[in-house]
Order: structure tokens, then C-alpha cells, then sequence
């Protein structure tokens, strides 16, 4: 099967020449050479490359050099600013550019961002002219995250994360999975998938994190692993698991069949971004 991880991040180190915008709990570095070196540790044949919002912001620049120089292991995906009165120009620009695959919405509690601003809406609307999904992060905003998918039914949406919180250190929150309800009924809206990322970092037992197969049962039943995306949100999930132990629970665990898994590593992101590694 071909292995898909529909969420990463690579970034290079804090410097003058490219600055962060803020410094997160992760590595110092984790190049697009570094990332694919881990990748090919666990046999991942390609990846959706999120530019890191933490780092860069709306800046793409660096996840458009690492696919330039690994053009057929990565798939690229930006966030685009609500408040850009140029956004359709740059959403356009991003169409023409090598190896994207979609746009992001970061529509966090953190954003301060009200669930009707116009921004998120030109955002839906430009994707549909430009044929992108949009990249939604809601996880501790599912209600506004629900209400713009609700807004925009012919465009494209993926949930980012699960829809739920997830730690950036551990331990797992006392009820990790209690968003889970919600996540549950917003299957119902045919217009969205749903990123099986970072679910490492919800488990409350160590490694390899047998206590999340259940929940995660109840999302592949309701969403269909043709709607299921797995990930592993690394380097975000760092400081709690490494990326092997993103990788091996999916590989190795007796809940998934073979046709499961290789819909759920992989299938449902080719399917959602139209797009596949190319394998040598």
C-alpha cells in the first residue's frame, strides 16, 4: 500500500535569514531532509506538508524550497490570512504554484476570530474557484468550525486533528476524547473529511497507545475510512511521542484489516487532495 501522512511540519532552524514568528516546544530544526530521512526510517512514501503557522504564518516560502527539492514526496498546503483583501490573488498564486494541494484556515479559540467573519467566507469561496480543500483547525472551536463547513456546502473541507484538543506536552488531558460527540455528529455534513492526526497524543497509556482504539472506533463508523485521514502531526506532537511511535501503532495494530488500513494510510488522503507520492 502507499503510505500517506496527511499532516507534517519541517522548518529550518530560528535564524536572522528566516526568523520565527514564535518558538514552539519543538526540535530546533527538522529540515525537509530530516523529515524525509524519517520518513523513510518507518517506510512513509509521502506526506502532506502543512507550513508551519507557528514559525512562518502565511509565509509558505520554506515548504515551497523542500518541495522543490523532494518534488515527488511531498504535497503542500498554506495558510491563508481572512484579513488579505488580496486573498483570492494569493489563493490563485498558490494554484500555480508546483506541488499544492490545498489552503488552511486556523480557526482556534487562539485566533480570536468571530465565526462569521466575511474573511473565513472568501477563504471557502475562493477554494471552490481554485479547486482546494480548505484545511480547517477548530480543535478547541469545533461549534465555529461547524457553522462555516455549514455556510459553504459545495466547498471542501478537512478536519484538521481529530476536531479535538490535543496536548503539546504530556500527559493526556483527564477526558481527551470529550469533544468526541461532536466530532461524531459532524460526519453527517458530506462536504467534510476528518485528519486522524496526532491521536497518539490523546492515549493515556504509554506507548503503543492501546486505549485509543476505541474512540477511534466510534469515528471510523461514523465518518467511513474512505473519510478517515491518518497522520501524525509531527513535529507538533514532538515533546509527546517521536515519529516512529506516530507511525507503528496504525502498521502493527489487529483493529484494522488490511483494506482499512490501506484506505486509512493512505487512500482517503489521495482521494481528498487528488494527489499521490510518486513512487520511484
Amino acid at each position: 500500500m502507499t503510505i500517506i501522512d496527511s499532516q507534517v511540519h519541517a522548518y529550518e532552524a530560528n535564524t536572522p535569514k528566516r526568523p520565527w514568528h514564535n518558538v514552539p516546544n519543538w526540535p530546533d530544526h527538522v529540515t525537509g531532509d530530516e523529515m524525509v530521512t524519517a520518513m523513510d526510517k518507518v517506510g512513509v512514501d509521502g506526506a502532506i506538508f502543512i507550513s508551519a503557522f507557528t514559525m512562518y504564518r502565511y509565509d509558505a516560502s520554506y515548504a515551497v524550497e523542500v518541495q522543490r527539492a523532494h518534488p515527488t514526496r511531498f504535497g503542500l498546503v498554506k495558510p491563508v490570512d481572512p484579513d488579505n483583501p488580496a486573498l483570492d490573488d494569493v489563493v490563485a498564486e498558490w494554484k500555480q504554484t508546483p506541488g499544492t494541494v490545498g489552503i488552511r484556515i486556523m480557526l482556534t479559540k487562539e485566533a480570536k476570530r468571530a465565526p462569521d467573519d466575511p474573511g473565513l467566507d472568501r477563504i471557502a469561496r475562493a477554494a471552490v474557484r481554485h479547486d482546494f480543500p480548505v484545511n480547517i483547525l477548530c480543535w478547541d472551536n469545533l461549534d465555529a468550525g461547524t457553522s462555516l463547513i455549514d455556510r459553504h456546502s459545495d466547498t471542501r473541507f478537512i478536519l484538521d486533528h481529530l476536531g479535538i484538543l490535543q496536548p503539546r506536552v504530556p500527559p493526556a488531558p483527564p477526558e481527551p476524547w470529550a469533544e468526541l460527540p461532536k466530532v461524531l455528529a459532524l460526519a453527517r455534513r458530506p462536504n467534510v473529511v476528518i485528519k486522524v492526526s496526532g491521536a497518539c497524543t490523546l492515549s493515556q497509556t504509554p506507548y503503543p497507545f492501546a486505549d485509543i482504539w476505541d474512540p477511534l472506533a466510534r469515528i471510523f463508523d461514523a465518518w467511513g475510512f474512505e473519510r478517515c485521514l491518518w497522520g501524525t502531526d509531527w513535529t507538533r506532537a514532538f515533546a509527546v511521542v517521536n515519529y516512529e511511535q506516530a507511525v507503528k501503532p496504525f502498521l502493527e495494530t489487529d483493529r484494522l484489516s488490511a483494506t482499512e488500513r490501506a484506505m486509512l494510510m493512505g487512500g482517503a488522503c489521495a482521494k481528498a487532495y487528488r494527489w499521490s507520492p510518486a513512487k520511484p
